[in-house]
């Protein structure tokens, strides 16, 4: 019997729905990547060599790419090759390494600091970049005998100052934790995360290194709790500061916090590496992080 034309719509709709359930349980089989980039930290100039090893961006260097204490005619040319690079800049480190570029202590110069930051935010900006990463082990180092206390109350009001002056630009500052030997000041993440919770400014946020951290003794439960505050990942093997894969450190205990966390950041490799170490690094990243619980990761 030929069907009547009601028949045919019910069918037909029936048949659409199933498709649509279809497409969205195979959509829900194949899980989102952990990392939404994986990138370098790198000179300008490596852009080709670190593309080719499967780099999708580059983080530079404040002083060498944006300069912010020289002229504009100089900064010129370094703007020019970052926009016909074949990597993008994403963002820059080594923020304040001028020593007079104090952050905390009795000789803390918060106006200079943020004058030159303001330099900073509108050159990277320029150059299509989104952050600035705050380590400066220098700059924030606390001096003999000049409380703790005192250097906290500095430092988040230079944060919070440095908020606006970054979302102006539409740009972000992630303050890093140092290890213990480059710095006293800021040494485990809890820390990190505690004053950038007390500046309370959504373009400053913390970044997580897991370099840092191991060296530390910080542990995939002190990223857990810090996770609110984390907008970008670093990584490089505990030992000598290699490209993953190369003494084959296991990462997926803090892969797993982060897929939990539903974190779907970038991930910076930040230490020694060649090419072929570089490429072997990546993979081993996405290797990781494929293995983390699917489930774990929300939908």
């Amino acid at each position: 019997m030929k069907p009547t034309r009601r028949q045919f719509l019910s069918t037909a709709s029936f048949a659409s729905l199933g498709l649509a359930l279809c497409a969205r349980s195979a959509r829900a089989a194949t899980p989102r990547p952990l990392f939404s980039a994986m990138g370098v930290t790198a000179a300008l100039e490596r852009a080709a060599e670190v593309k080719a090893a499967g780099a999708g961006y580059l983080v530079e260097s404040v002083g060498r790419f944006l300069m912010p204490e020289k002229p504009e005619a100089e900064f010129a040319p370094m703007l020019a090759a970052a926009q016909a690079a074949p990597l993008p800049v994403v963002g820059c480190n080594g923020f304040l390494r001028d020593p007079k570029l104090r952050a905390t202590g009795p000789d803390a110069d918060h106006p200079r600091v943020l004058d030159f930051a303001a330099t900073a935010f509108r050159r990277l900006k320029q150059a299509g970049g989104e952050f600035i990463v705050f380590g400066s082990g220098g700059s924030r180092r606390i001096p003999e005998g000049f409380p703790k206390e005192k250097a906290d109350e500095q430092f988040v009001a230079l944060l919070s100052a440095m908020g606006p002056l970054a979302a102006k630009d539409g740009v972000s500052v992630f303050v890093e934790q140092l290890q213990q030997r480059e710095c006293n000041y800021l040494t485990h993440l809890r820390e990190v995360a505690h004053v950038v919770a007390q500046a309370n400014h959504p373009n400053i946020r913390a970044l997580a290194d897991i370099y840092h951290m191991t060296n530390m003794g910080d542990t995939p439960a002190d990223l857990e709790r810090a996770l609110p505050w984390i907008a970008l990942m670093e990584i490089a093997e505990k030992e000598q500061r290699t490209a993953p894969g190369v003494t084959g450190e296991d990462f997926r205990p803090f892969f797993a916090v982060l897929a939990r966390g539903g974190y779907r950041g970038r991930i910076t490799i930040e230490g020694r590496w060649n090419p072929e170490q570089l490429r072997n690094a990546f993979a081993e990243i996405a290797r990781q992080a494929g293995e983390v619980p699917t489930r774990a990761r929300p939908a």
